[in-house]
């Protein structure tokens, strides 16, 4: 799987254990804890261990999206295999400061057309809480469809279909 890439605006690299402060930061934003969950990362020392979970995950891959030139982290790109679902689901999340300014939509856009180039992935799917317009818009934005309400943790979830122009 391509471990970095480079937008006009974004350089988007493998999540490492020297992103604990942006992820102790991240996980602990508002947006974040209503719409993704709480994830008991009380400091940066908690982000560590984190970070080392996902880092040792096979079906975990997540990427710190950071603005050029300055490397300022700005949020992540995920790919996850879940149990619940028949394929990847991509994800992402921003700082708030970050947010509405079109960085997700470069950020995701650019790991979706490296993933179309290694034909790995055929389909990518995608899932949130319904409540999420944000989110929404911006899976709609990039070609995503909704395919779905899924019960997930005794939560209802809406996913989104995505079929990858392999290349």
């Amino acid at each position: 799987m391509p471990l970095h890439f480079e937008t006009n605006y974004l350089s988007i690299d493998p999540l490492t254990l020297k992103d604990n402060e942006f992820i102790y930061k991240l996980v602990n934003t508002p947006g974040w804890l209503k719409f993704i969950g709480e994830r008991n990362v009380r400091s940066p020392e908690y982000a560590l261990e984190y970070i080392n979970r996902i880092l040792h995950n096979e079906n975990v891959a997540y990427w710190t999206v950071k603005l050029k030139p300055n490397s300022i982290p700005i949020g992540v790109i995920t790919l996850i295999k879940r149990d619940y679902l028949p394929h990847h689901d991509i994800g992402f999340a921003f700082l708030p400061e970050y947010m509405g300014k079109g960085y997700a939509f470069e950020a995701t856009n650019a790991v979706i057309n490296e993933l179309s180039k290694i034909a790995i992935h055929s389909v990518l799917m995608a899932i949130t809480v319904p409540s999420n317009s944000s989110s929404i818009k911006l899976l709609e934005r990039l070609g995503f469809r909704f395919e779905k309400f899924i019960p997930v943790d005794g939560e209802e979830l809406a996913s989104y279909r995505y079929d990858l122009p392999l290349k």
